[in-house]
């Protein structure tokens, strides 16, 4: 029966709930704020469905709707659910396949497009990727997270940072009334043990024995490993160096805009030593493709897995991004090259409106004398190790 008219609760003012019957409730709060919900249950699990406004919605208006959500209910129908759909509110699944596709356009690491739906698909979607956006909350996520944060750190840094960009964009189109509380869910996570250094490196003093051990056998993998040793290049960058970037004549690598992580073009001076890498690369070369470093097929590079491959075949827990920090510490501590010029070497982005001024200035030629200095050092010359006037 029901308990509440249309004169009765005009009068009511104090905050509580106050029942109609059949599951109907009008919902009074501290603020003043009146709204109807109606309580239901299917197979053991009560929730309560919001009706509207008390302002808006009359009493006669909420019974039938109770009515109706009771109903879908018995019927096995979400009546939530079919009210996202009708509202256009996507999924969390959805909204992240509609942020990938805005965003991938602006990046060049097609491995990052890969990895960056693929880690949701993995170990968000199951969880969550049926829920609204309009009702993911903290603790929801707090639990995706939990799941890896001690067992796989970066991975779950990384589904955590894309987490919180597609609710973001779900926030910033309407979809949601507020961004995630990332500062309570990064609080209720265990603390993660501090990884001194992302990329395991060899110490420089035993770079010239290695690479002796390298030219043992005659690979592309190999090559290409002392190729990015030599120049200080990524890995990234040395698998996709092609031979209209290489000016064998001037000794330079010129690298495109486009195959730089901070998109801009790059120029690496040849030393001796990386020529000579470049001349065994030719003399193995298929005569077809552009690529310095073939893969199985001539129009694709080795995979981004074969430099590390040669080094974990030779026993080495150290990896070929090490690399760029050895040479940094090489010249840090065995030279007198300024700081500038190994940064430089590395294409490392500036702040510092000094050093950057700096770089505007003639570079080239003195890189040259500093990636000649680390080939002789790395070739195992005896004034590998003598300190030279700062340039």
């Amino acid at each position: 029966m029901a308990k509440l008219t249309a004169t009765g609760i005009k009068a009511i003012k104090a905050p509580g709930r106050y029942g109609d019957g059949a599951g109907l409730y009008l919902l009074v709060t501290g603020a003043g704020a009146r709204s109807w919900a109606v309580r239901v249950q299917k197979n053991g699990k009560r929730r309560d469905i919001g009706l509207g406004s008390a302002a808006k919605v009359s009493l006669a208006d909420a019974r039938v709707k109770a009515a109706m959500v009771r109903s879908q209910v018995e019927a096995g129908i979400d009546p939530v659910a079919e009210r996202r759909k009708a509202a256009g509110i996507p999924t969390f699944r959805n909204a992240a396949a509609l942020v990938h596709a805005e965003a991938k356009a602006g990046w060049r690491n097609g491995k990052h497009n890969k990895q960056w739906l693929s880690s949701l698909e993995t170990h968000a979607f199951p969880k969550i990727g049926d829920v609204s956006v309009s009702e993911l909350d903290g603790p929801m996520v707090r639990d995706v997270l939990a799941a890896i944060w001690l067992t796989r750190p970066e991975t779950a840094r990384r589904v955590r940072q894309r987490i919180v960009s597609i609710v973001d964009w779900a926030t910033a189109k309407g979809y949601r009334e507020a961004p995630l509380p990332m500062t309570t869910i990064n609080r209720a996570l265990p603390k993660q043990k501090r990884s001194d250094s992302h990329h395991a490196a060899m110490a420089f003093a035993d770079v010239p024995a290695f690479l002796v051990d390298l030219r043992n056998k005659v690979t592309v993998g190999r090559l290409a490993l002392q190729f990015a040793i030599l120049t200080a290049a990524r890995s990234g960058e040395v698998r996709g160096a092609t031979w209209d970037e290489i000016d064998l004549d001037a000794a330079l690598w010129t690298i495109p805009a486009d195959r730089m992580k901070a998109g801009k073009g790059h120029v690496v001076p040849l030393s001796p030593a990386s020529i000579l890498v470049l001349s065994a690369a030719r003399a193995i070369h298929t005569g077809k493709g552009n690529l310095v470093f073939q893969g199985r097929k001539a129009d694709r590079p080795i995979s981004d897995m074969t430099l590390t491959k040669v080094m974990r075949d030779m026993g080495l827990t150290a990896t070929p991004h090490g690399f760029r920090s050895t040479f940094k510490d090489w010249a840090s501590e065995t030279t007198g090259f300024a700081n500038e010029l190994s940064e430089a070497a590395l294409a490392h982005a500036v702040k510092d409106k000094t050093e950057a001024a700096y770089r505007r200035g003639n570079l080239l030629e003195k890189r040259r004398m500093m990636m000649a200095a680390w080939g002789e050092y790395c070739e195992g010359a005896k004034d590998g190790n003598v300190l030279r006037l700062a340039v």
